[in-house]
């Protein structure tokens, strides 16, 4: 196996495959061979679980998070077996594809299940934490949108404390990027209006659903 951290081709290609991996609209796939629509004409707009669960199929909701999740880890362990460097990058990559597909004119989803997913992948404890926190949030508070910030952001804190920073500052820049695809959920969250789990209506919250 070559060493990632000395072969830039690698990580190049580590980067490169993930994103393309992760640029897959599994949501917009799944809703439109189901007959559910193009979801980006719907609710949010977004092509995430939140969206797909807004269409009233919570199965297919739930595949949407599977396989956004699910395609972050593949890009991971695919990675990891040229380094430790090549899955992080591969880590980045993949949530940067799904927010920024390159099949969608670069208009995607908000990171938080591929962000897991590649947390998961890197170091599962973590990955669980980061589950764990979400949910505590999501049942004291009410927020999806909430609870994806807290559990991500916290992400960078859990990899330095379980294990010894190695993917920290790549967990950081993903927290950075899904923050920034959530500013206007934080305008709502701090104006009161944002949509609480299990709401009905609301125009654009993270409400019914999970990680999105």
């Amino acid at each position: 196996m070559p060493e990632a951290g000395t072969e830039l081709w690698v990580l190049l290609a580590a980067f490169a495959g993930a994103y393309l991996l992760g640029s897959i609209p599994f949501g917009l796939v799944l809703a439109t061979l189901s007959g559910a629509g193009d979801i980006r004409k719907i609710g949010s707009g977004n092509i995430g679980a939140t969206n797909v669960l807004r269409t009233g199929r919570k199965g297919l909701a739930l595949a949407t998070l599977l396989l956004d999740g699910g395609k972050g880890a593949v890009a991971v362990l695919v990675a990891s077996q040229f380094g430790a460097a090549a899955a992080g990058i591969a880590a980045l990559g993949a949530v940067v594809g799904h927010v920024f597909p390159v099949w969608l004119k670069f208009k995607g989803g908000k990171g938080v299940a591929t962000a897991i997913g590649v947390h998961l992948a890197l170091a599962w404890p973590v990955g669980l934490l980061i589950c764990a926190t979400w949910l505590i949030v999501a049942a004291i508070f009410r927020y999806s949108s909430l609870a994806a910030l807290v559990a991500i952001v916290l992400s960078p804190i859990y990899l330095l404390w379980l294990e010894g920073g190695l993917h920290a500052e790549i967990a950081g820049i993903i927290a950075i990027l899904v923050v920034v695809c959530h500013r206007e959920n934080i305008k709502r969250l701090a104006a009161g209006t944002e949509t609480k789990i299990g709401a009905k209506g609301g125009s654009g919250g993270d409400a019914p659903g999970g990680p999105h």
